[in-house]
């Protein structure tokens, strides 16, 4: 029964096609919950006005509840933050971003207090961040493939997308152009699905977008051919306006993180601010709806447009920076309308044509496309909400324009941008199909290999296969392979009564077949079938570089089915510099220290002074201190006295015992890269490193920490275990007990003695 219910629910194409009518069932529920949640609470925030003075309601209410919408985020489900875009884009292209029920149901919450607190922000971008959490909340449910469970997410920020503008094809189209990029049957199938689902239902439950009078819009959309100079000229302010607001965008993200303070007080702040601009703009700037529909009726004068923009832009600027759950579709919509008015009322009184609702609409399109670089999706979306085709050929001209215009200003996604300023990108994943043809053996060779040495006798030979799980050893003389030997060839001369100290060189495989680091997995497997052999050597000229397997390429295979073969990683910036000293450079090399722990300090201190002093090494010590990765090393404040006492006492060792130390603090998201940027950046010869003497973490030897140190550092390292004794107290100087790892000299690896005191 049970095999039979899994057999069930294997992922199939009837099986994605329920779920993709799911997920649009429920994306749609949750836009509409959205707009009915923060259009309550926007009504009631005007509504508040008429009762207490506008300058006190406003201020106080942006604050209030922009502090409770950044305490939910940032308690409950951080990846909330901001407009959500960028994570369902990361979590599309595999890197490690939450999306899961939790993450949409806090993002719900939050976006409607937000939004509905007075901050110029949209509900679209969250509906899309809510769409794909959901999907992915359900996609748990079945076994399906990696694969499968991304169709699935795209499907769901489709589906969110529709339900926010009532647009589905717009759905569709965000899909291809900027999240997934996948054009397969499935993928468009689902989201298809999924997209015209969210859309239906929304338009049932009354969730339209921008409440557009279609009617009136009709009647006023006009055009002509000799109008066109003008939407060209029209495209490329937007272009350029649309270029000046992500830099801003870039900037105010930037500014807040300056200021050192928590999220809830960041989105506190700009809930503010936006209500004492809102108290001192006119009334009618208190509802976004009205003025939308005022702009885009051709009923306000330019004046009140060039207002309207002003504010609209620096007011979306202050509220995205602070992190504030919300989207910039709706801001770019705006801001796209004001710009198209302004532009439509100038053209009209020069030469007494043209329609500004017309100018209005386009500029809509032509600012939300040079924003989010989605021109067939601007187009589209704009088309959808109005149905009106003399409208197609100017949103054309202009989305095409603007979008041209702010790639050239500010080329690449706004989105991409920003999951960088997070410590992300996005690299490109190669194609499954292509895995064979487009990677190289330096992508998936092994670079630590264990090699023989040609001098080797033929008994020590023997006693390395005995000792190794591998099947053959490449035999290297000064670095450069010479030969290759395999158990294959040990079993040949067993029966030849060869003396046991002869050397490999005389029974290694001179001149064996290799391969080069730009030879593809297509050439390196047909060079093992070709051969019948299992491993092939990588070289760059005559020096061994690594080795390659057919188990590696297997796991490669593996790896692109699961969608994890070029899975983009949070990458930390690099370590910045807080303080240092510096005392004369006059040893033959460098010893580095990393100190943290100030009760094993002084054993670790001294034992690095009696290294030094024995090879008359120089001393650097550092210092690491951690923070969180949404924060910037080179911008942080932190307190370094407590590191500066643990380093003093570096520095009264070194003076007793008249060695040169240099001693500096770094602030750095990762330990052990910092460690290894040290280590290039001093020119390190030896790294001195303490050990607590266990390691909880899976798959590890020693810890995160130590193990990556001793796989990339480029020089010796020693690890010391502290701790106590039954004998001695822990910051007893005496060693009992030492452990020395006898590495042979052939082994590429370089030797890590382990000392425990």
């Amino acid at each position: 029964m049970n095999q039979h219910f899994r057999t069930w629910w294997q992922p199939r194409k009837g099986l994605a096609i329920a779920e993709a009518c799911m997920i649009g069932l429920v994306a749609a529920l949750s836009a509409v919950f959205l707009k009915v949640g923060s259009g309550w609470l926007g009504t009631w925030r005007v509504h508040s006005t008429h009762i207490f003075p506008v300058w006190l309601a406003l201020p106080i209410i942006g604050l209030v509840l922009g502090f409770v919408s950044g305490w939910l985020v940032e308690r409950l489900a951080p990846e909330a933050s901001g407009s959500g875009i960028p994570q369902v884009k990361a979590s599309l292209a595999n890197v490690p971003v939450t999306l899961s029920w939790r993450v949409a149901g806090v993002k719900l919450l939050s976006a409607i207090i937000a939004i509905g607190s007075g901050m110029t922000l949209g509900r679209q971008g969250p509906t899309v961040q809510v769409g794909a959490g959901l999907a992915a909340g359900m996609s748990r449910w079945v076994p399906t493939s990696p694969d499968h469970r991304r169709q699935m997410i795209a499907a769901g920020a489709g589906a969110g997308l529709a339900a926010a503008f009532n647009a589905p094809i717009a759905g569709v189209l965000f899909i291809v152009e900027e999240l997934l990029q996948d054009l397969s049957g499935l993928t468009l199938g689902t989201a298809i699905i999924a997209s015209f689902i969210g859309g239906v239902i929304s338009r049932l439950l009354g969730g339209g977008s921008l409440d557009l009078n279609l009617e009136l819009t009709q009647s006023s959309s006009q055009f002509s051919i000799p109008e066109i100079p003008f939407f060209v000229l029209l495209g490329i302010l937007a272009g350029l306006l649309g270029a000046l607001f992500n830099r801003g965008l870039i900037f105010s993200i930037k500014f807040y993180r300056k200021l050192h303070i928590s999220l809830p007080l960041q989105v506190a702040l700009a809930g503010f601010i936006s209500g004492v601009v809102v108290a001192m703009l006119p009334a009618s700037f208190r509802d976004n709806t009205g003025l939308r529909e005022s702009l885009i009726t051709g009923g306000s004068h330019p004046t009140v447009a060039a207002i309207a923009f002003t504010a609209q832009f620096i007011l979306t600027l202050i509220a995205f920076g602070s992190g504030a759950p919300g989207g910039l579709f709706a801001p770019s919509l705006i801001l796209g309308s004001c710009l198209g008015h302004i532009i439509g009322v100038g053209e009209l009184y020069m030469t007494g044509v043209g329609s500004p609702t017309t100018y209005a609409l386009a500029g809509m399109g032509g600012f939300f496309s040079a924003v989010s670089k989605v021109p067939i999706t601007a187009i589209v979306i704009v088309f959808e909400m109005t149905t009106d085709f003399n409208l197609v050929l100017p949103l054309m001209i202009v989305c095409v324009a603007a979008y041209l215009v702010a790639d050239k200003v500010v080329p690449g996604s706004l989105y991409e941008k920003l999951l960088e300023l997070k410590g992300i990108t996005l690299t490109k994943v190669v194609p499954m199909e292509g895995a064979l043809t487009k990677l190289t053996a330096k992508d998936v060779m092994q670079e630590r290999v264990e090699t023989l040495d040609a001098e080797m006798s033929l008994e020590e030979a023997m006693q390395s296969f005995a000792r190794s799980h591998h099947r053959g050893f490449p035999v290297v003389e000064d670095s450069k392979l010479v030969g290759i030997v395999t158990q294959s060839d040990l079993l040949k001369i067993r029966d030849r009564n060869l003396a046991h100290d002869i050397s490999l060189r005389e029974i290694m495989t001179p001149v064996p077949m290799t391969v080069t680091p730009i030879h593809t997995l297509s050439n390196v497997l047909y060079l093992l079938d070709r051969y019948q052999i299992s491993r092939l050597p990588v070289v760059d000229g005559r020096k061994l570089i690594g080795i390659i397997t057919r188990a590696d390429i297997i796991r490669a295979e593996a790896d692109h089915l699961n969608c994890e073969n070029g899975t983009p990683k949070l990458r930390p910036e690099p370590s910045y510099v807080v303080y240092q000293t510096r005392s004369p450079s006059i040893g033959s090399g460098r010893l580095l220290v990393p100190v943290a722990n100030p009760e094993t300090a002084d054993i670790l201190l001294e034992m690095a002074a009696a290294i030094a002093r024995d090879r008359h090494y120089e001393i650097d010590c550092v210092q690491v201190m951690l923070i969180p990765r949404h924060s910037s090393p080179s911008e942080t404040q932190v307190r370094t006295a407590k590191s500066r006492r643990l380093l003093r006492q570096a520095e009264v060792l070194a003076k007793k015992w008249q060695i040169p130390l240099h001693t500096q603090i770094r602030v750095t998201h990762d330990v052990a890269q910092t460690i290894l940027e040290t280590v290039n950046e001093q020119h390190i010869d030896l790294i001195l490193m303490g050990w607590k003497g266990s390691t909880s973490t899976p798959g590890r030897i020693f810890g995160n920490v130590v193990d990556t140190v001793i796989r990339q550092a480029t020089c010796e390292v020693v690890l010391v275990k502290l701790g106590k004794t039954p004998d001695s107290p822990l910051s007893t100087p005496l060693f009992n007990r030492w452990l020395v790892m006898i590495v042979s000299p052939w082994y590429l690896s370089i030797p890590s003695p382990i000392y425990e005191p």
